[in-house]
């Protein structure tokens, strides 16, 4: 073929022809999807749909300079008027810019926010990983307590146990505030600088743009010169402290299990207090299923009030992935009631104003419009997963009344078309 998809992405589709990608199956797509806005609305979540591109700046300030998204990930690009514009390659900055710039901290209200959309990255196309990837994530502003770090951490563990996702495991941490990371940078790099020619060539960069990285190191031999590293919780201050521990004990009363990782420090420069991440034994070296934690001073880096935040993202083809390994049921996809066969040209006309008028009904149903024979509608209904068929030609059309055949028993009855939408509900409740 001439034009083949490019590298690092790919299409989501109605049926997949890969059982082994049957996560890219648009219905399960669509399912968790329903799910998603489901948990937001029970949590008091409403949804910010914002552009697929900003200003590079906005990334650049809100993410921060020395992030890898950052520095070698992105896909930026000069427009026709000259500025530098970026896709977006995650949705925090974005929903920021949108709350900041709509002003939307002037109304009184609970300001609690989600997205779901793609997102954009350069990177090198490996397992769970890429090019194009998509995101949900769900954002609180206006409150620094705990309690909200928790809510963050409850919704999306009720959405992954909503979705039958199992064997997970929580992990949580505090970076502190901006003297505490100071600190600590200091700590770290002391304890480093003796081992620095041992570290790989990404934690050599970080050592110097952004330390704190290197914890994030997934390469086995810096985790082995990190062993007997300073911890940050050891800098943190009292308030910060405090915080860290009503959030841990807030968790064990809700009943979340959970694990404290002092060297979780997530990849993004905004974090302060809170953070983190949940995974699954399932996904192999990329097991992140999503995380986040708290961003007190993020509005103000893109030019808008101090107001405190706390949020989360989670990848979606990371949670269709896990679903996949552990076997989860997914409800079957929509598919027709009733399917139509018709016989002829007449029936082929009177068929289709009946379906029409079946649907404005909210009644699902199809027909066989390719005039070929009777067996090849019943395959198709078959195909489509229809629950019932009805054959209808000229002889049906002069009594009014045709077989509704059960396709799964086989069992047929006799029903006037005048009385077909009521027969339907009734032997089809929902």
């Amino acid at each position: 073929m001439q034009y083949t998809i490019p590298k690092g992405v790919f299409d989501i589709l109605p049926q997949d022809p890969d059982a082994e990608y049957s996560w890219r199956n648009s219905d399960r797509w669509q399912y968790i999807e329903m799910v998603i806005r489901n948990t937001c609305a029970t949590y008091g979540y409403k949804e910010i749909r914002t552009p697929i591109f900003e200003r590079t700046e906005l990334f650049i300030r809100g993410v921060g300079e020395g992030s890898d998204i950052v520095s070698k990930e992105m896909y930026t690009f000069i427009d026709k008027g000259e500025r530098s514009m970026t896709l977006r390659p995650e949705g925090t900055a974005s929903l920021m810019r949108a709350f900041v710039e709509n002003k939307l901290y002037t109304q009184p209200t609970l300001h609690k926010y989600f997205y779901i959309g793609p997102m954009f990255r350069y990177e090198r196309p490996q397992a769970g990983r890429y090019r194009q990837h998509h995101q949900f994530g769900a954002e609180a502003l206006g409150i620094d307590k705990p309690e909200q770090d928790v809510e963050l951490i409850d919704l999306v563990c009720t959405l992954y146990k909503k979705l039958g996702l199992k064997n997970l495991k929580v992990m949580i941490n505090s970076v502190g505030n901006s003297e505490a990371r100071t600190n600590f940078k200091n700590s770290l790099k002391v304890f480093l600088e003796p081992k620095f020619d041992q570290l790989s060539e990404d934690s050599k960069i970080r050592f110097h743009k952004n330390i704190l990285r290197i914890l994030d190191s997934k390469d086995p031999n810096d985790q082995k010169l990190l062993e007997g590293a300073p911890s940050i919780l050891d800098s943190l201050n009292s308030t910060d402290a405090l915080h860290f521990e009503t959030v841990c004990l807030l968790l064990t009363k809700l009943g979340i299990n959970f694990t404290v990782n002092p060297r979780l420090v997530r990849g993004l420069d905004y974090y302060n207090k809170t953070v983190f991440e949940i995974a699954s034994y399932d996904l192999g070296a990329q097991n992140s299923l999503g995380g986040g934690g708290r961003y007190d001073g993020l509005t103000e880096t893109i030019g808008g009030p101090h107001i405190p935040s706390a949020g989360f993202g989670t990848g979606l083809e990371r949670v269709l992935q896990a679903m996949d390994k552990q076997q989860v049921h997914f409800p079957s996809p929509p598919h027709p009631i009733l399917f139509l066969i018709p016989m002829g040209e007449a029936a082929k006309q009177f068929c289709f104003e009946l379906i029409c008028s079946l649907r404005h009904q909210m009644i699902p149903c199809e027909m066989d419009l390719s005039g070929k024979k009777m067996q090849n509608g019943l395959q198709m209904a078959n195909h489509v997963n229809a629950e019932y068929c009805m054959v209808i030609g000229d002889q049906e059309l002069e009594s009014q009344k045709s077989e509704l055949k059960n396709l799964a028993t086989r069992q047929s009855v006799e029903v006037l078309f005048s009385e077909l939408p009521e027969r339907i509900k009734e032997l089809h409740p929902s």
